[in-house]
Formats: C-alpha cells, structure tokens, sequence
C-alpha cells in the first residue's frame, strides 16, 4: 500500500488532475464504480486504486477532485470510439465543464455521435465534465481541434452547418440528412468566424427569457433534430 507523496506512481496519479498532463499521457482519473464499469467494458482501464488497499486513507483525499469522496478511483486511457454520423455537435468556446458534460450526455442520448470541441472549449477529461456526462464520455466519439478548418471539411463532406443563434432568424431544412449544430460560448455566443462558416441559424422561442443556457438549448434542438424537427 503506498503511504509516501513522493512515491512515483502517486505523482503519476496526481499529475493527472492537470489538463496538460492528461493530453500527455492520454490517461485520466475516473471515480466510482459506475464509471469504472463502463470503463472496464471498453478495455480502457489501465489501474484501479481503492482505498486503504492500494494507497492510504489520507493519500486517496488528495486524489479527489470534488467534494464527494470516492473510494475507488481507476486511471482510464481516453476512449477511442470513431464512429462515422450524420449528425455531429461542434462547440464553439463552450468554457464551463458541466455545460459541456450535459452536451455529451444528450449527444448521446439523440444520435449526435460524433462532439467536435474547439480548442478554448472545456477539457472533456475535467471531472466536473465526466460527472456532468454520467458516464456518456464513452459512446461518443470525442474530437477536438480547429473547428473553422474542420467545418470546412464537414461542408466538403455534404454536411449543412447550423449554428443556434438566438438573434438570428430560425431557418431549418428537417430534408437534409447530414447535419453539424453549433454551439456558442455562453456570453457571446458563436464566434464571427464561426457564423460567417454557417450555412442556416436555429434558434428556440422562448418567454420571458431572452435565451436558454446553451446545455438546455443544444439538448433541445438535438432532440427536435432526433424527431426530424
């Protein structure tokens, strides 16, 4: 049982709480048996640490990230799903994790099987983001990069790119089959170059409210797309 902060593999283990160290290894905590499960049923699972058998009591709360505390932590590889959809979600600068873990979790749930983050988007791997998706990180393919130079692709591809813009006019073809949503950062929304690269704008009617959270908002219009509108 480890016992010392300066045992290597606890350094490894606490290395990857950090977003730059996770890109690195391409590894990431999870915590508790649901996600471990899940996990555990893609071959993903490189090591399980449990409390009080593998590390002591004291040096599992430093692994915690939240202020639940979890007994049973496993050190994942990033999923590897690639699946090839028609329908994908690209989230332009969305920052708070728990936005971005709800999108993955709807994405999910609709059939938009294929997330495209922008590099200033959230970690897919922060923990607030895993909780968020409940366990969803791994049925979706996870993707991210330049999203100008990837939604040129898409439209190469035959995709029409909608961005949900709650400004603009709500303009939707339910005929066509291949679809990319965009979704803005939660103050301003898409980016210039973003909208300029938008063949049509979506938006949701609402009362009383100028707009929705964009976690609310994108799981709605995925749903509206999941029901051909």
């Amino acid at each position: 049982m480890i016992t010392s902060k300066q045992n290597q593999k606890f350094k490894y283990w606490m290395r990857l709480k950090q977003k730059k160290y996770r890109d690195e290894y391409k590894r990431f905590l999870i915590y508790g048996e649901h996600q471990i499960e899940k996990a555990k049923e893609l071959n993903l699972i490189d090591e399980i640490i449990r409390e009080d058998i593998d590390i002591s009591k004291d040096l599992m709360k430093d692994l915690q990230q939240t202020e639940t505390s979890f007994s049973v932590i496993a050190v994942s590889e990033f999923p590897k799903l690639n699946v090839k959809t028609n329908k994908v979600l690209i989230l332009d600068d969305v920052q708070d994790p728990k936005n971005v873990g709800a999108l993955i979790r709807s994405a999910a749930a609709f059939g938009f099987l294929e997330v495209y983050a922008s590099f200033k988007t959230a970690d897919y791997y922060n923990e607030k983001t895993i909780r968020a998706a409940k366990g969803s990180l791994f049925d979706v393919a996870l993707k991210r990069g330049n999203i100008t130079d990837y939604i040129k692709t898409l439209k190469l591809d035959g995709y029409k790119i909608y961005g949900a813009d709650a400004h603009e006019k709500n303009s939707v073809s339910v005929d066509h089959e291949k679809i990319a949503l965009v979704l803005g950062n939660e103050g301003r929304g898409l980016n210039d170059k973003t909208k300029a690269l938008c063949n049509s704008f979506v938006n949701i009617k609402t009362e009383n409210v100028e707009s929705l959270n964009v976690s609310i908002a994108g799981s709605i219009l995925m749903y509206l797309w999941s029901v051909k509108w």
